[in-house]
């Protein structure tokens, strides 16, 4: 196959069929008549082909020169096409963060409200999600999630680890009222029983253990599968929850929930902040990213006791 001009010379040539004229080529190119000129002679060099040709004080193109530029008009003009449409949807698209499913109800939804009432222009949609998605391929720009699963993303960041505490609704601590730390494994307590792609969440017994107890056996509790319908259940006056403090700060602020004894157990494992990289390339999107993280670290103090629960 016969050598092709090179793309500067295609290019030029493309913007002096569209323009008619030199120095319309040139201050669409950026570049200097001379320059788009030179290129011109490059493209009739690689073709071995006269492409133009002077009459009086204009250039034209020759009838080889017309029929090349009907035949390169289309790739260019599609070129055009795709990326008129790259800049559009980079400007319009919103962007879609992918989460654990109670983790964005009761931790990220209502932050990521007050950071949209800051950034009223942008566009966020929050997807509640137990499966890791393809990031790019699914139109997703970022997951939060928990635990090994961090090894499926190319970026990523640890964001931090959450700790648990038995808490529950200011009702039912009054009607079932405890005077010692080790009375709550009396009461009926509410467990949590995560997906087996996640290392277990704390126990009652793990928490019996760290207040010196022994360890409680799980008959007669009832378990859920996601922590947010374990705290619900909690706020209804079901029973005791060991609640995450990041998914129940907002609850315990409200007064819908209580602590009466702050002794905490860490989860095993971190959360994580993913993303694909063209995310990255969005209006906003770094923004976001630096305040995800941003909050991140000032709920890891919050979940360890380095700063109030409320």
């Amino acid at each position: 196959m016969a050598k092709l001009p090179p793309l500067k010379a295609l290019q030029a040539f493309d913007a002096f069929g569209r323009l008619g004229n030199v120095a319309g080529a040139a201050a669409e190119l950026g570049v200097t008549p001379g320059a788009v000129s030179q290129q011109l002679r490059k493209a009739e060099e690689a073709l071995n082909l006269r492409l133009l040709e002077r009459r009086g004080n204009s250039v034209e193109l020759t009838s080889w020169g017309r029929i090349y530029y009907a035949e390169i008009r289309p790739a260019f003009e599609q070129l055009r096409i795709a990326q008129e449409k790259l800049s559009r949807i980079r400007s319009t698209s919103g962007i879609v963060i992918s989460c654990l499913p109670s983790l964005a109800g009761k931790w990220l939804a209502p932050r990521l409200a007050d950071w949209q009432m800051s950034h009223p222009d942008a566009n966020v949609r929050l997807l509640g999600k137990g499966s890791e998605p393809q990031l790019g391929e699914d139109s997703i720009d970022f997951r939060i999630s928990y635990g090994d699963r961090i090894r499926k993303f190319d970026h990523y960041i640890e964001i931090f680890t959450d700790w648990v505490v038995p808490a529950c609704s200011p009702a039912f601590l009054k009607a079932n009222p405890v005077a010692k730390p080790i009375d709550i494994l009396t009461m009926p307590l509410l467990g949590i029983e995560w997906d087996r792609d996640h290392k277990a969440a704390p126990t009652w017994s793990d928490w019996a253990v760290r207040i010196g107890a022994e360890p409680r056996m799980t008959r007669g509790e009832m378990a859920f599968s996601l922590s947010s319908s374990a705290i619900d259940a909690a706020i209804n006056g079901r029973g005791f929850v060991l609640a995450q403090i990041a998914m129940v700060a907002d609850d315990l602020e409200a007064g819908r929930l209580v602590v009466p004894f702050d002794l905490r157990v860490k989860l095993s494992q971190a959360y994580f902040l993913a993303w694909d990289r063209s995310a990255l390339s969005k209006p906003f999107g770094p923004d976001l990213r630096a305040w995800i993280i941003s909050i991140s670290k000032s709920q890891s103090a919050a979940s360890a006791g380095l700063a109030d629960i409320v």
